[in-house]
C-alpha cells in the first residue's frame, strides 16, 4: 500500500487481489481530516480508460476544461465519501489481461467484498461512471453483491449487448474495431513492448474498416489479446449462448439485479439509448428503486453540451441549470439522498425524464448550426402514457400517406453494391473516430442516392410529437438470399433564408439482416424473387415536427461505416465473393409497406 498524504485529503494507492490473484490498481480518496477508524460510505468507480485520466465530458458551462478523475473524486471526498477509482483488469495500473466486458461483473464483486473489509469503509457503497464505466456497473448488479447500495449509470450498462451496443438488428457496430484499434495502443502490453507499439501504429484504421478481419490478417495482428475478443463478437452472428453471459445480457439478470435506487441516464444519439430503457422498463415494476431515467439531446457523456453535431437544442438542452446545477451536484445529492439517508434535493422527482427536441426558430446560429431547441418534460412512464401509433403508409409515389394503398403498384426497386455503401451521417455512435461522428447531420447526400428510397408527408399543418421507436413493417423481395434494410426517421426542414435547399435532420435509425427477420437465434436464407414481410424498428428519439415540416422516411440496405456491409451472399458458404443485389419494397394493395409512428397528442 502507499499513502499520499496532502493538506486536503488522503489518497491510498492498492493493488486489490481478485479471486483468480490478478491485482487491480485502486485508489482511494479519504476526506481531510479523516480519523482512523472513522467510517465512510463509498463511491466506486471502476474504469478501463485510466484511473488518473480525464474524460472529455467531464466539463460545465462554468468551466469548458474538463475535470480529471482524481480532481472529481477529491469533489466527491470533500461531499463526505471514501472515493475509489480502480482501473479494469489489463488497463493502465491493472495486473492481468483484457478481454472486453467479460470479466467485469466478477472483478466488481471481489473489489466490493474488499471494499468491505476495509477500516474506513461503513458497508454502503454506491456506484457510478459513463459508458464502459456504467457497463461495470450493469454487471456487478446482476451479482447483486452485499454493500451496494445505490448506482449512477450514465450511458451504458448493456441490456443486451447483441440487441444494441456490439450488434443491431445482426449487424455489427464498427465502432468496436476503432475503439479496439485505439486502446490496444494504450494498452500496458503496447507501452513494454516498442515492436507491438510501431506494428499497430503502422496499421491505417480508414483502410481496414470495410474489410473482414480474421486472426493474424487485421490491424490488431500485434495485439491478439484484443484481435480474439474483437473476432469474437463480429464470428458470433446469431443470438447465441455467447451473448447471453454475464456481463453484456443484464436482461437475462433482472430478477436477481440489485433492488437499490438507480439512474439510466443516456441520450438520443448516444448508441446505448435503448439500453437506457431497456433497462429501465424492466427494472422499474419489479424493483422498489427507486428507478430512473434520464434522455437528453447529447451525444455520447457530452450532457454539458447543447447541441449534437451541426445541431443545437438550445440553453434548455445541457443538464447544468437544467437538470441540476452541474453533473457533480447531480449525483452527489442522489447519494447524499438514496445512499446516506440525507434531504439533499431530489432533481429527478419523476420516473422519467426526457428532452423533447424541436421547437426553434431554424435559423443558423452564431456557431453555424441549426436552431432546432427544445425543452425537459417529465413523465411517469415509458413508453409514454397516451401514446398514438399512428400507420403511414408508404406510397408508390414516394409520400407517406394515411390511406392504404387500394390498387396494383410496381415495387420500388434499386441495386445494393457492398463496394458502394450508403455513408454514414452522424447518428448514434460513439467511439467512431476518425471514420464516423455522432449528432445531428443534413441527410441531403443519402438522400440523393439512387439506393435509397425517400418517402415524405405533406408539410405538416400543425405541430407533431414523436416520441418513442419508429417501425417500419415492410414487404421486401430481393435477388439474394441474405441483404440487409435499413431505416432513417428525419425531420425534414422547409428551405429558408439560412437554408436555402431546406434541412434534413435525421432522428433516429434501424437496421435488420434478413436472415433474422422471424428470429436471432436461428436465422433463415431469403427465397430470392419471393416476398417477405419483416419490421425495422428505430432506436428511440423525442421530437417536435413544426408546422410546415416534413416526416421523412428513408428506406435502404447498408449505413457504413456505422454497420458492417452485408456482401448479400449466402453467410452458410465462407468466402464467397460480395455481390450487387437488387432489393425492392412493395407498395401495393396486397403488401402495404408502412411506418408505425409513436404519436404524442398535444392534449393527453
Amino acid at each position: 500500500m502507499k499513502t499520499v498524504a496532502t493538506i486536503e485529503q488522503t489518497l491510498l494507492t492498492f493493488m486489490v487481489p481478485m479471486r483468480d490473484g490478478v491485482r487491480l490498481a485502486t485508489d482511494i480518496y479519504l476526506p481531510a481530516g479523516h480519523a482512523p477508524g472513522q467510517k465512510l460510505p463509498v463511491l466506486l468507480e471502476r474504469t478501463p480508460y485510466d484511473r488518473r485520466g480525464t474524460n472529455h465530458g467531464d466539463f460545465t458551462l462554468a468551466d469548458p476544461e474538463p475535470r480529471s478523475k482524481p480532481e472529481l473524486a477529491r469533489a466527491f471526498a470533500a461531499a463526505g465519501y471514501a472515493c475509489v477509482l480502480q482501473d479494469c483488469r489489463g488497463r493502465y495500473g491493472s495486473e492481468g489481461v483484457f478481454t472486453k466486458y467479460l470479466n467485469e461483473a466478477e472483478d466488481g464483486a471481489d473489489t466490493l467484498a474488499w471494499l468491505l473489509e476495509q477500516p474506513w469503509c461503513d458497508g454502503r457503497v454506491g456506484t457510478l461512471g459513463l459508458s464502459y464505466g456504467a457497463h461495470v456497473q450493469s454487471a456487478l448488479a446482476c451479482l447483486d453483491p452485499p454493500g451496494l447500495k445505490a448506482m449512477f449509470l450514465d450511458s451504458g450498462g448493456f441490456s443486451s449487448a447483441y440487441h444494441g451496443g456490439a450488434r443491431q438488428g445482426g449487424a455489427f457496430e464498427l465502432k468496436q474495431l476503432t475503439w479496439a484499434r485505439k486502446h490496444a495502443l494504450l494498452a500496458p502490453e503496447t507501452e513494454a513492448d516498442p515492436l507491438r507499439k510501431a506494428a499497430l501504429e503502422a496499421e491505417d484504421i480508414q483502410a481496414w474498416i470495410g474489410r473482414r478481419w480474421a486472426r493474424g490478417n487485421s490491424p490488431l495482428a500485434a495485439a491478439p489479446e484484443y484481435e480474439d475478443y474483437i473476432l469474437e463478437q463480429w464470428d458470433n452472428d446469431s443470438f447465441s449462448p455467447f451473448w447471453r453471459r454475464l456481463g453484456i445480457y443484464a436482461r437475462g439478470w433482472y430478477d436477481r439485479y440489485a433492488d437499490v435506487p438507480m439512474v439510466h441516464m443516456s441520450s438520443w444519439y448516444d448508441p446505448y439509448s435503448q439500453t437506457a430503457i431497456d433497462n429501465f422498463t424492466g427494472l422499474a415494476p419489479i424493483k422498489r428503486g427507486p428507478v430512473k431515467l434520464v434522455l437528453g439531446p447529447w451525444t455520447h457523456g457530452q450532457r454539458s453540451a447543447s447541441f449534437a453535431g451541426d445541431v443545437d437544442f438550445g440553453p434548455a438542452a445541457p443538464l447544468d441549470g437544467n437538470l441540476a446545477p452541474d453533473y457533480v451536484t447531480l449525483r452527489r445529492d442522489w447519494f447524499d439522498r438514496h445512499l446516506r439517508g440525507l434531504g439533499a434535493p431530489e432533481h429527478l422527482p419523476a420516473p422519467v425524464r426526457i428532452f423533447v427536441m424541436g421547437g426553434g426558430s431554424g435559423r443558423r446560429n452564431a456557431d453555424g448550426r441549426l436552431d432546432h431547441g427544445g425543452r425537459w418534460r417529465n413523465e411517469q412512464a415509458w413508453p409514454l402514457p397516451g401514446t398514438v401509433p399512428t400507420i403511414l403508409y408508404l406510397t408508390a409515389d414516394r409520400t407517406l400517406s394515411e390511406t392504404p394503398p387500394c390498387s396494383a403498384a410496381a415495387p420500388l426497386a434499386y441495386d445494393v453494391d457492398p463496394a458502394d455503401p450508403v455513408p454514414t451521417l452522424g447518428g448514434a455512435i460513439t467511439s467512431g473516430a476518425p471514420v464516423m461522428y455522432a449528432g445531428a447531420y443534413d441527410q441531403s447526400e443519402t438522400a440523393a442516392r439512387a439506393d435509397v428510397l425517400v418517402f415524405e408527408t405533406a408539410p405538416l399543418p400543425e405541430d407533431l410529437e414523436l416520441t418513442g421507436s419508429v417501425v417500419a413493417c415492410l414487404y421486401v423481395s430481393s435477388s439474394a438470399v441474405d441483404t440487409d434494410f435499413t431505416i432513417k426517421l428525419i425531420d425534414l426542414y422547409p428551405p429558408s433564408e439560412d437554408y436555402p435547399q431546406g434541412f434534413a435532420m435525421n432522428l433516429a435509425h434501424g437496421i435488420l439482416r434478413t436472415r433474422f427477420r422471424h428470429s436471432f437465434e436461428n436465422p433463415e436464407p431469403m427465397e430470392p424473387g419471393a416476398i417477405h414481410d419483416l419490421a425495422v424498428p428505430t432506436f428511440p428519439t423525442s421530437n417536435l415536427f413544426g408546422r410546415g415540416h416534413r416526416i421523412r422516411i428513408e428506406i435502404s440496405s447498408s449505413n457504413f461505416p456505422h454497420f458492417d456491409v452485408n456482401p448479400n451472399v449466402d453467410w452458410r458458404v465462407p468466402g464467397a465473393a460480395p455481390q450487387v443485389a437488387r432489393n425492392s419494397v412493395h407498395v401495393d394493395r396486397d403488401h402495404a409497406s408502412y411506418v408505425m409512428l409513436p404519436v404524442i397528442p398535444p392534449t393527453r
